[in-house]
C-alpha cells in the first residue's frame, strides 16, 4: 500500500510529540528525531499498525543528522510513497538575558537547532526526493517571536525570523519546479509547553515580558499541544497549502 511518509524533529515532547501521536495511523510511516526519543510514541504505533523509527540525535550538530537523512532517504523506494513530509518542528530558548549576558555556547546551539538544522533537513529532504512525482510538503514551525522582537530573546527570535525568511526564498525555488514543494513557515500561537514555564520563570529584571507570559497563563489563555497539533496538521492538509509561505495557525 501506498505510504503517506513524515518525518518531525523535536517529536518527544510538547507540540512535537502531539503532533506525532496525532499523524499515527495504518498506512502512515514516521521518522521522529530528537534527542530522547520517546518510548511510547513506539508502544502507540505499534497498537495502531504505524510504522515509527526514531533517532536519538542532537540536532545542534546539524550537518551530521543531515547526512543521516540522505542516506535513510536514499534507501527508500519513493514509488512506494503517496506523499513526503518534512516537518521542523525542533527549537530551543536559551537562557533569558539580555544579549550581552549571554553565553556564547547558547547562543550558538540556539542558532544551530533553531535555523541551521531545519534548513540543512529541508536540503537533504528536497534533494534526496527530488524525483518523486507526488506531493511534498516542508512545514516550519516558526514562532510570533520572529516576526516581533522581544528583549532577551535574541536568539530565539534570530533563529525564528531566519526561519520565516529562509522559507519565502525556498517557496520561490520550488516554484521553478514542475513537481517543487509546497512550504510554509507557520506561527502556531501561544501553547502551555516547557518552552512557556522557562519564560514565566524568568526573573523579571532579565525579561521585561515575564509579566505578560504569566498572565497568559493565569488567564487561560495557553491553547494544550494537542489542540495546537490538530489546527497545524489541519492546516498541513489544506488545499491551499503554501499559498502563503509564512503564515499564522490563527489566521484560519
Amino acid at each position: 500500500m501506498p505510504t503517506h511518509l513524515y518525518v518531525i524533529t523535536g517529536a518527544s515532547r510538547g507540540l512535537g510529540l502531539a503532533m506525532a501521536e496525532q499523524l499515527l495511523s495504518p498506512g502512515h510511516q514516521l521518522l521522529c528525531i530528537s534527542r530522547r526519543p520517546e518510548t511510547k510514541l513506539d508502544d502507540q504505533a505499534k497498537a495502531v499498525g504505524c510504522a515509527v523509527e526514531q533517532w536519538a540525535m542532537d540536532l545542534a550538530d546539524a550537518p551530521t543528522v543531515s547526512a543521516r537523512l540522505a542516506q535513510w532517504l536514499q534507501s527508500l523506494n519513493l514509488q512506494l510513497l503517496e506523499s513526503a513530509t518534512l516537518i521542523n518542528n525542533a527549537g530551543m530558548i536559551p537562557s533569558i538575558v539580555p544579549l550581552r549576558d549571554a553565553h556564547a555556547d547558547e547562543t550558538t546551539r540556539a542558532l544551530q537547532v533553531g535555523l541551521e538544522a531545519p534548513m540543512l533537513l529541508t536540503s537533504a529532504f528536497l534533494r534526496h526526493t527530488e524525483s518523486f512525482t507526488g506531493p511534498r510538503k516542508v512545514l516550519n514551525i516558526s514562532s510570533g517571536l520572529g516576526r516581533r522582537p522581544m528583549a532577551s530573546q535574541a536568539a530565539y527570535c534570530a533563529a525564528k525570523a531566519g526561519m520565516d525568511h529562509f522559507t519565502r526564498c525556498l517557496a520561490l525555488d520550488e516554484a521553478l519546479h514542475v513537481h517543487g514543494a509546497k512550504v510554509c513557515s507557520l506561527a502556531p500561537g501561544v501553547i502551555d509547553t516547557d518552552m512557556q514555564i522557562q519564560l514565566r520563570d524568568a526573573p523579571a529584571a532579565d525579561f521585561p515580558d515575564q509579566a505578560n507570559f504569566s498572565k497568559l497563563k493565569s488567564s487561560g489563555q495557553l491553547s494544550t499541544a494537542q489542540d495546537t497539533a490538530r489546527q497545524v496538521l489541519s492546516w498541513l492538509n489544506r488545499p491551499d497549502f503554501g499559498a502563503h509561505p509564512v503564515a499564522d495557525v490563527r489566521d484560519a
